[in-house]
């Protein structure tokens, strides 16, 4: 969703201020106006800032929080590439509402099978702006959410800046949905 819910904080909570990056607390009681809720994260308007809170703390905004399925010693076999993509598109830029794969910053995605079972995935994505303070936050969310994929034991995601990003990498469904079509 993206549009806007005003809420309170149901108890302190941490956040990521947007654009810069910088880990902040914002205390509960705080009136906060949600903006987005892409990905299972949460970008909010508080006073004074911008911020990101993630899924762990849906909870402090009155959402439900969505357990997570703990691997297996069976999650230890081949790993499908469709489901390392599927789980990068669930990877937003707080401040974009398309995910991440469709706004062309994934470059590649390889999977490599580990000795012993498993699989390491070597990831190369780049960001919509080289300053972005945010981009060790959206690396952060692609290793976790493909570290939710059966079959994945290990993830590295590298940010590069070559080639530079630029509009035309987005996919079409990603220009049409903010307009650019």
């Amino acid at each position: 969703m993206y549009g806007s819910q005003t809420v309170v904080l149901k108890r302190d909570v941490d956040a990521v201020q947007i654009p810069s990056g910088v880990p902040t607390v914002l205390p509960e009681g705080t009136e906060v106006q949600i903006t987005q809720t892409l990905g299972g994260t949460f970008t909010v308007i508080a006073p004074g800032c911008m911020a990101r809170i993630g899924e762990k703390d849906a909870d402090a905004l009155g959402m439900e929080i969505k357990p997570k399925q703990a691997p297996t010693a069976a999650d230890l076999g081949p790993v499908s590439n469709d489901d390392l993509w599927t789980a990068m598109k669930n990877c937003y830029d707080p401040e974009i509402p398309v995910n991440i794969v469709d706004l062309g910053l994934v470059y590649d995605c390889v999977a490599e099978p580990i000795e012993g079972g498993g699989n390491r995935i070597l990831v190369k994505m780049t960001l919509t702006a080289p300053g972005c303070g945010m981009g060790g936050v959206i690396a952060g969310d692609v290793e976790n959410r493909l570290r939710e994929v059966p079959g994945v034991s290990d993830v590295h995601v590298e940010v590069v800046w070559d080639p530079i990003w630029n509009q035309s990498m987005m996919s079409d469904a990603a220009r049409l949905q903010l307009g650019l079509m």
